[in-house]
């Protein structure tokens, strides 16, 4: 039964899950009946919604989470907004969205049910607009389950996720959030869905696959780039500095160890520190006093996520500039020889030389390898032998190239790879994909399949020859 309890930071009434999931089922049995048209209509008014409110909802997120830039937040909601919309138009996903003639067989789409979506601190407006556009585009219904510290931003989304779903002729509570949340809710949630889609840390992301139901969650990342001899090198360190210090270096996918050839590392140092935005230091005593800082006794400090460069260096007493936007250090090792070589989820990057490029290859993959594997990697290279020779030799489900890796990994209007907050990590990362999270994940999808009529079938000695 629903209590009769009013949440003090959202305003909506906090509804025990059971309820939440009946009602969920209710909304989710009319809407799975609407046509293409209708459903696209509230998609692409839910990512219009945040296009249209960038700036506001970029405030909101900064002010209830403590974390990130404003600035850098409208640009992550204008274009996630833009770019998932654009990558959902137009697509089939309400009844037969395909057919192969040639194999005989009918594709028809089915929805999933009801998606439960645990969303992170980090990224407050676009993970639960992403998730509700995928959950919704495939005729769901869906649950968020917000990271306490963004319960506000996910409540608000809701009510006017549902104020779009309404003027568009549909049901109450098609989406709808946990408020007053906690662990125990968020796994109730998880037990209790038909999918479920996390983003968040590691222990949410196992809980997610320990529910019982059908999961996606995301690695960690850690992301290497290395700057090949061949490229222009100041265009590739703008490029750098663009995407490791996005959103305070709180995107998963965001540049965190720089691999530079070893004649090119001092010009290297000097170029990054010539964009105005880095501060740089190989003073020993002050490269310590930030590793204690980012890693105390080896793990990442959680006060200085998401946090300013200047924070950082002030909590460890060094005086970082204001204007700087990005902690450069250089870094005494690979993998486990320096703890600067993991995930820094904030405006702190490593760099070390290479000699060869199969060396920086093999840097690389050790930092993978100690944390990170499965998610993804960046090159600055105009060799496509070199580009492959990381993409076959790297663990990772993505490779970035030529671009800002935090914003491009999730996709963009100029690659591949699928419009998404949600960035698989294959097995390397103990997740179900090794691909970007996209709404074709989030449906069901029956086969009809007729007899070939034109099919020659092989003889016995044609099968074994």
């Amino acid at each position: 039964m629903a209590t009769a309890m009013i949440s003090k930071t959202s305003g909506l009434t906090d509804v025990e899950v059971p309820e939440l999931i009946r009602r969920a089922r209710v909304a989710q049995a009319t809407f799975e009946t609407f046509a293409q048209e209708q459903v696209d209509a509230i998609v692409r008014g839910i990512a219009k919604y945040v296009y249209d409110n960038a700036e506001m909802l970029a405030q909101m997120a900064v002010d209830e989470s403590g974390i990130g830039l404003v600035a850098d937040k409208v640009l992550k909601n204008k274009g996630k907004a833009r770019v998932i919309w654009n990558s959902l138009k137009g697509k089939k996903s309400r009844g037969v969205i395909g057919e192969d003639p040639a194999a005989g067989l009918v594709f028809v789409a089915k929805p999933m049910g009801v998606v439960g979506a645990v969303t992170p601190v980090t990224n407050p407006i676009v993970t639960p607009m992403c998730n509700g556009m995928f959950a919704l585009k495939t005729g769901n219904a869906v649950i968020f389950a917000p990271h306490p510290q963004a319960e506000q931003c996910t409540a608000f989304l809701t009510t006017e996720f549902m104020k779009i779903v309404k003027a568009h002729g549909g049901p109450d509570d098609l989406v709808q959030t946990i408020v007053n949340g906690s662990v125990e809710k968020t796994q109730e949630l998880m037990k209790a869905v038909d999918v479920v889609v996390a983003t968040g840390g590691a222990a949410m992301v196992k809980s997610a696959y320990s529910s019982g139901r059908p999961s996606y969650g995301v690695g960690a990342g850690n992301v290497p780039v290395i700057i090949d001899r061949d490229v222009n090198l100041k265009d590739a360190i703008d490029k750098i500095v663009t995407g490791a210090s996005f959103d305070n270096g709180i995107i998963c996918s965001h540049e965190q160890f720089v691999l530079a050839p070893e004649e090119n590392y001092d010009e290297a140092v000097e170029l990054f520190e010539s964009t105005g935005k880095v501060w740089f230091t190989d003073d020993p005593a002050q490269v310590q006093k930030l590793r204690d800082v980012v890693f105390p006794g080896g793990r990442l400090n959680k006060d200085v996520v998401g946090k300013s460069a200047a924070t950082i260096g002030a909590l460890a007493g060094i005086d970082v500039p204001e204007s700087a936007r990005l902690i450069l250090l250089p870094a005494s090792g690979v993998g486990v020889e320096d703890v600067l070589a993991k995930e820094k989820l904030c405006p702190v990057i490593a760099i070390v030389p290479y000699t060869t490029f199969q060396d920086a290859v093999g840097k690389a993959k050790a930092n993978l390898l100690m944390e990170g594997a499965g998610h993804s990697a960046a090159v600055h290279s105009n060799n496509e032998e070199n580009i492959r020779r990381a993409g076959v030799d790297l663990p990772v489900s993505r490779l970035v190239v030529n671009q800002a890796s935090s914003t491009s990994a999730g996709g963009s209007l100029t690659n591949g790879f699928a419009a998404t907050t949600t960035l698989g990590c294959g097995s390397w990362g103990g997740n179900s994909i090794s691909e970007n999270l996209d709404y074709k994940h989030l449906m069901n999808v029956s086969r009809i399949g007729k007899v070939i009529t034109d099919k020659v079938v092989p003889t016995d000695e044609e099968i074994w020859a």
